[in-house]
């Protein structure tokens, strides 16, 4: 009797989502699947450009979005009527059928009991919904995770959040999850993750988000950034599906190609030869160079040249090794150093001796006198808390300033990081009053 039911149930469901879509508006058909190309500077391509897909199943369409073109798009291939994408394959179960249908209105009116997302290590995690316990393993995941308003879903964080790695304090940048439970580092402690019963754990890409998942059975592990501006619209969407939050991220990512925009439009005026020549010395390794990401893209996307570029061994997050004789060689016109974690700055205090000791350590070298970055008084060091995480925008209308301040001489860099901590990062907080983000300061 039960099967009977069972059966009758399920041929309910097909129908009634046959009927669900054989009466949509013919109007979302023709809709235009494009979307907006956005490049970045120095080309550099952000995740806007024009190739840009939503990485979750329900997106037939395979745009930038989950909406009723997908419901048309996914009834077009049941119907032999457009080919198959992988997206359109909203239930992950390998199979088109009505199933779909159900589950990307399900997503669409925020209803759906599961998600299908590739992640940006490449992997393919479900999350069962409504997503309610979260553990962020890095800082700018769980500042994602501030933008978005969700601070009360995360039940546990990593050793840095609570500031117990390197005794950096986070309670003026974290005040609320500063104080939760601390899972470690890495590796974190599994025992304490499984304790906390989380309903998804977010590890930044490059960790390892698969030995993580080993460690957890049962519990999804999503390999995510929040460290690159090139992610940033992708990650942010992703995670906005995951926690029922589209509007929050739609809100920020609107905030954000504003703002990325006001530079990118401004920079490409300028020739190759108006831009700097910038060096990215590691800090701790100063002679250990970017070839691409972080803040050394940040610096060409605020209009330098990267003299790293066509190093053997570049890659989009690659680094080197090179020689002191060659930087001297190059005679770059900027150095950009990071600020690591270690380092006592950002939100965590208003006294610059930390930032300032990078400062000194790279000025002070006796072989870099000669080189014009350190004559001219071009080297500039910016905190990893500020660049590596949402509020890289902020971090890129600062060097903008200090690398062209004729040219963005009405730009308020301040003003833009106020606006996005009043809004997004949502603590109170005044970064015209306190914080060390950027050495030297801005002139006033």
């Amino acid at each position: 009797m039960k099967t009977k039911i069972a059966t009758l149930l399920g041929i309910a469901i097909v129908l009634c989502s046959l009927f669900l879509v054989a009466t949509l508006p013919a109007t979302a058909i023709e809709q235009s699947q494009t979307t907006q190309k956005v490049s970045a500077p120095g080309g550099v391509t952000t995740a806007s450009e024009d190739d840009y897909v939503l990485d979750i199943y329900g997106n037939a369409n395979e745009d930038d979005t989950i909406d009723m073109r997908d419901l048309t798009y996914v009834k077009l291939i049941f119907f032999g009527k457009k080919p198959v994408t992988e997206l359109a394959d909203a239930k992950y179960d390998g199979k088109i059928n009505p199933l779909d249908f159900v589950q990307i209105k399900m997503i669409i009116v925020g209803k759906e009991k599961e998600l299908t997302i590739v992640d940006s290590a490449d992997r393919t995690v479900t999350v069962k919904k409504p997503v309610e316990r979260i553990i962020p393993c890095m800082p700018p995941i769980a500042e994602a995770i501030q933008v978005l308003d969700a601070v009360d879903e995360v039940v546990g964080v990593s050793y840095v959040i609570t500031g117990e790695y390197k005794k950096a304090d986070k309670s003026r940048s974290f005040p609320i999850l500063s104080k939760l439970p601390s899972v470690g580092g890495h590796p974190v402690d599994y025992e304490t993750v499984l304790s906390l019963n989380p309903d998804v754990v977010i590890e930044y890409v490059h960790k390892r988000p698969d030995d993580l998942q080993e460690h957890l059975p049962g519990v999804p592990v999503l390999g995510l950034s929040f460290f690159d501006i090139r992610l940033m619209k992708e990650e942010m969407q992703k995670l906005g599906y995951i926690l029922d939050k589209e509007a929050e991220a739609e809100e920020y990512l609107e905030w954000y190609e504003e703002n990325v925009n006001t530079i990118k439009d401004r920079i490409d005026s300028l020739s190759d030869d108006e831009k700097p020549r910038i060096y990215y010395g590691g800090h701790g390794n100063f002679y250990k160079t970017r070839t691409n990401g972080g803040r050394l893209l940040l610096g060409v996307m605020a209009g330098g040249r990267n003299i790293a570029a066509d190093l053997p061994g570049a890659s989009r997050y690659g680094s080197v090794t090179v020689d002191p004789e060659w930087v001297i060689e190059q005679n770059p016109d900027v150095i950009l150093v990071t600020a690591w974690a270690g380092v006592n700055g950002a939100y965590a205090t208003d006294d610059p001796s930390g930032i300032k000791e990078v400062w000194d350590s790279v000025i002070n070298r006796p072989e870099l006198a000669n080189i014009a970055a350190v004559k001219n008084g071009k080297v500039f060091i910016g905190h990893y808390d500020l660049e590596l995480a949402p509020s890289c925008v902020a971090a890129l209308a600062y060097l903008a300033k200090q690398l062209h301040p004729d040219l963005f001489d009405d730009l308020d860099p301040q003003a833009i990081h106020q606006e996005y901590v009043d809004r997004f990062k949502r603590i109170d907080f005044n970064v015209y009053e306190h914080g060390v983000f950027v050495y030297p300061p801005l002139e006033d």
